[in-house]
């Protein structure tokens, strides 16, 4: 199998989610601060190690890799705005 066609399957299986998360509306402050919560606003992954004060090795935000990422940062998203807009919340905290 060529790997065109087994990228073309990858997506294919995937976008059920894709759909499904892209769907999601947020109604409830409760649902909007849990994933305000649980979706990171920055890549946890990315780091640099340091050894006695200087930088050995920089680990790049890998966050980008997975296939869903644009979905969930947009679910996130909607839960900031669901906060901010209909809630009149101060969302600074999960920024």
């Amino acid at each position: 199998m060529s790997s065109f066609i087994q990228i073309r399957l990858h997506k294919d299986l995937l976008h059920p989610v894709r759909e499904w998360l892209e769907a999601v509306e947020i109604h409830n402050s409760k649902l909007a601060h849990f994933l305000c919560k649980a979706i990171p606003a920055q890549c946890p992954f990315e780091r640099d190690i340091t050894l006695f004060g200087r930088k050995l090795l920089h680990i790049p935000p890998m966050c980008k890799l997975n296939p869903l990422y644009e979905e969930v940062v947009g679910l996130r998203f909607r839960a900031l705005c669901y906060l901010a807009d209909e809630c009149g919340e101060d969302i600074t905290a999960y920024c």
